[in-house]
């Protein structure tokens, strides 16, 4: 597998630049010996989706790589597993209610910490996932922002499976036009858009994509 990361890695930094976008290796599907490739090859950001499993993965880790990575979490997070996942993860991304926020950031007090979010936009409004919609993210954020243990990092989204060139085009410019928007409006900066997977990281580093969220094109030959 070392061969085949190293390999694939090289080929996505060749189709990413001149932009420097974060490359999160998404291991979900995977297990540790995948994280420890990535590690091998210069990947210091890891994505999971299920906190149990993560935290299983994680803690079987030789604790160099542990200690000097950061650890993502990109699947819908359930308010019951908030508290283990503040124990492990640096940033969730999939932040998609004040509700979840509140949890989050009351439970980000009890231990200290102040927990990097990002909140996940669907606005491509598709029932089957989670997130807000273009209105609601608006009439939200305030709320969340005066949450006082978790820090605001920015934005994720994640576009719909077969989209169009055109529709990706589309999505992806509209995810930065909100950032810039809030960004504005609410006198903040958000530093992070993550959006971009194996199958159009591409195009979303061209509308400023900053955390790329990369699985199968990284591990699979």
């Amino acid at each position: 597998m070392q061969d085949t990361v190293k390999r694939n890695l090289l080929q996505i930094q060749e189709d990413i630049a001149p932009y420097k976008p974060n490359i999160i290796a998404v291991t979900k599907y995977f297990d540790e010996s995948a994280i420890i490739a990535a590690y091998n090859a210069g990947l210091r950001d890891f994505a999971e989706s299920r906190v149990i499993e993560a935290i299983e993965k994680i803690n079987n880790l030789p604790a160099e790589i542990r200690n000097n990575s950061r650890f993502h979490f990109i699947g819908h997070l359930q308010t019951n597993k908030v508290k283990k996942a503040l124990g492990t993860f640096d940033y969730i991304h999939s932040v998609d209610s004040y509700k979840l926020a509140k949890v989050i950031s009351d439970e980000a007090h009890n231990i200290g910490k102040i927990q990097n979010i990002l909140l996940q936009v669907n606005n491509a409004n598709e029932e089957q996932k989670f997130g807000f919609s273009r209105q609601e993210i608006f009439d939200t954020f305030i709320s969340i922002k005066e949450l006082p243990n978790i820090n605001i990092a920015g934005l994720m989204n994640m576009a719909p499976l077969g989209a169009s060139e055109d529709e990706l085009n589309r999505l992806f410019e509209d995810v930065a036009r909100i950032k810039s928007k809030l960004e504005a409006d609410f006198n903040c900066n958000l530093k992070e858009l993550s959006m971009g997977m194996s199958q159009d990281y591409k195009i979303a580093v061209k509308h400023g994509a900053t955390m790329l969220r990369i699985g199968r094109k990284l591990f699979i030959k």
